[in-house]
């Protein structure tokens, strides 16, 4: 590589495969990191995100946006086999176009279809595909539309984030899991609540408590896809039932005490907030215990990066996919987890060694 060439983002080798999931765990902030993002900017963002997400094809299975940074946990799904029938592209462009527009483009391929024009029809598809289903194409446009709503609307101008968005890649199961609570655990590290389940600009928080339209479907399908993608089960909000709700329950309040609040119930007994969620302060602590969870749990509140997330064996995978990265002198990939992410070494490898604090 040329010096001063920009590094190409590292993609997993697999991202074609319909078994194997592609999880990427996406992180940038406000440039200056200046404290920008209130109620409004974060309800618009996740307008935007769930619109892009729509038309991309690519899932969040989990997310937090913070008041000068973002974390999303993003799943790549591969192209459809065969590509798109014409009803099916419309559909996607719907997500972000108005009807007018979508009508356009209805109009321009009807009429290639009339003429019998094939290769037309493979160029009007064209001008759509190449942006769904890619991590890039999917962050900066997010970013992008984003940035200028919030120009427009507060008189400003010029670029809003600090630099590209920064990704690092995650394996199904415990991985997965494991930094989405991370990123559902992010106000509450911040000290602005005590229980991810108050902050409603996540993915926690919009699946608990619904959202500004009180469906949280999206959120509760993305924790679904993160908890049990590694058993084949696809991103299904229905599965998030009493068992995958309390499992991920205890993943994020391991290490924490609950407290429990009573308050007057509908037909007048007392009863508790944990109560209401599944669980007491009692079955949390022994049940997260049970699971070795509690030094987990505690690093979790902690700040930890790593660039790759996995297993050992998936760590090593990806570093052979990418072994142009890498000095001649590094033998293999994975790396035991340190500092604050000591808890998981053994269970968690990386990639790099751990290198800076963020939040």
């Amino acid at each position: 590589m040329k010096p001063g060439m920009a590094t190409k983002r590292w993609i997993v080798p697999w991202k074609d495969s319909v078994v194997k999931p592609a999880f990427y765990h996406c992180i940038s902030r406000v440039v200056d990191r200046k404290l920008v993002f209130g109620p409004e900017e974060k309800e618009k963002f996740r307008t935007f995100m769930r619109m892009q997400e729509n038309f991309t094809g690519c899932r969040v299975v989990a997310y937090c946006l913070m008041c000068n940074h973002l974390h999303l946990l993003v799943e790549v799904v591969p192209l459809p086999e065969g590509g798109f029938t014409d009803e099916g592209l419309l559909a996607r462009l719907g997500a972000i176009y108005n009807e007018a527009e979508v009508a356009v483009v209805a109009g321009e391929l009807a009429d290639a279809r009339h003429s019998g024009v094939a290769r037309r029809v493979a160029e009007i598809h064209g001008r759509y595909v190449y942006r769904m289903h890619d991590l890039s194409e999917f962050m900066k446009t997010l970013m992008q539309r984003f940035t200028k709503w919030f120009n427009r609307t507060h008189s400003r101008t010029g670029n809003l984030w600090e630099d590209a968005f920064k990704s690092v890649i995650v394996e199904d199961g415990v991985a997965a899991k494991t930094i989405a609570a991370y990123i559902d655990l992010n106000p509450v590290r911040a000290g602005m609540v005590k229980d991810p389940a108050d902050y409603r600009w996540s993915s926690y928080g919009e699946a608990i408590g619904g959202g500004a339209r009180g469906n949280g479907r999206k959120a509760r399908a993305g924790l679904v896809r993160a908890l049990r993608a590694h058993t084949g089960c696809g991103a299904d909000a229905t599965l998030w039932t009493h068992d995958v709700a309390r499992e991920y329950r205890l993943i994020l309040m391991a290490g924490a005490a609950e407290k429990l609040e009573t308050r007057v119930g509908r037909d007048g007994r007392l009863e508790t907030k944990r109560k209401r969620h599944g669980m007491t302060r009692e079955e949390t602590a022994r049940e997260a215990e049970q699971a070795g969870d509690i030094p987990l749990g505690r690093m979790l509140r902690c700040r930890v990066r790593y660039f790759t997330d996995g297993s050992r064996s998936f760590v090593n995978e990806a570093f052979a996919g990418a072994r142009e990265r890498f000095g001649s002198r590094r033998k293999d990939g994975a790396r035991k987890l340190r500092g604050s992410g000591e808890a998981a070494a053994g269970t968690l490898w990386s990639v790099r060694d751990l290198q800076k604090r963020i939040g």
